[in-house]
């Protein structure tokens, strides 16, 4: 994200409400090519005044070439100088705000929040309660042992556990946190959704997110079209994710995340099982370095 640099260091010059605002009118105006007060006026529950007031004070403080007002759309479009200052310009914060949209929609049916011509599809939703995740995280910042009933795909029968957590982790598809297990005496993710009754907290716990050696390793997962695929279709892969060739080989993607999150990261990217069990076409990408990140793929019970 560009820097904001209208006052000096170390006084952060907008708002957080501001912020927000000028965020959306840069996601809306670069990726729909349109951006008018009703934007705003529908986003944040604001007047047209203030929110034509918005736009001017974003365009005379902070992006004065970005923006130009179009007689045809009616509303303001991006220019080719268009430079973001408040977002960095990738389609994934583009996504992100149509996620928020999609999830108020769902829950909230009399808002018009939803735009016309886009769409979300959301994962099912897990069993999450706030009785589980509040002691949980309290016992992450205190760092205090916590006393939890918990069931597991090898124990399905509940069972009492004395957990030492630090980070509530999302993967995409559920909730877990990383914790410490006196049972088995080393470090799990333990799915809260599994977690059968109000967790207790007890005694200060003596392990922390410092000892823990698999969230503390970062891996880098390095990702490249299936050679399966001609070389037509690799290169459309190439595409598709915005590998960077080098030299004359095959382009490749390089993704950097902690050793305790590789199993996720494969399991989204659909790469967690041996490439051979599927088609090229359904495949598309391979794990190039998979012996090194091959001992960080353990996946929680």
């Amino acid at each position: 994200m560009a820097r904001v640099s209208r006052k000096s260091a170390g006084a952060w010059p907008v708002r957080w409400d501001l912020l927000l605002r000028y965020r959306l009118i840069e996601v809306m105006a670069l990726w729909e090519g349109r951006l008018t007060t009703n934007h705003l006026m529908r986003a944040f529950g604001i007047g047209r005044q203030q929110a034509s007031k918005d736009i001017n004070t974003y365009l005379a403080d902070y992006g004065p070439d970005n923006l130009t007002y179009d007689r045809f759309l009616k509303g303001y479009r991006p220019t080719e100088a268009f430079k973001p200052v408040f977002t960095q310009g990738v389609a994934d914060e583009y996504l992100q705000m149509m996620h928020a949209r999609e999830d108020l929609a769902c829950s909230f049916e009399s808002l018009t929040v939803r735009e016309l011509n886009t769409e979300v599809l959301l994962p099912p939703a897990r069993d999450l309660r706030p009785a589980v995740l509040r002691p949980v995280l309290q016992a992450c910042r205190e760092g205090k042992r916590v006393e939890i009933e918990y069931a597991s795909l090898a124990n399905p029968e509940p069972e009492f556990r004395v957990i030492q957590p630090h980070t509530v982790v999302h993967t995409g598809y559920r909730w877990h946190v990383r914790a410490w297990c006196e049972k088995n005496g080393d470090f799990r993710d333990f799915v809260l959704s599994r977690i059968s009754d109000r967790p207790e907290l007890v005694l200060p716990g003596d392990r922390g997110v410092e000892d823990d050696e698999a969230w503390r390793t970062r891996v880098i997962v390095r990702l490249g079209p299936d050679p399966r695929l001609s070389p037509p279709q690799q290169a459309l892969i190439e595409r598709d994710y915005g590998m960077k060739r080098r030299g004359m080989e095959h382009g490749e993607l390089r993704l950097e995340t902690r050793g305790a999150l590789v199993s996720y990261l494969l399991q989204q990217l659909r790469v967690d099982t041996p490439a051979d069990h599927r088609s090229p076409e359904a495949q598309q990408v391979v794990v190039l370095n998979h012996d090194e990140v091959q001992q960080w793929a353990v996946m929680p019970g």
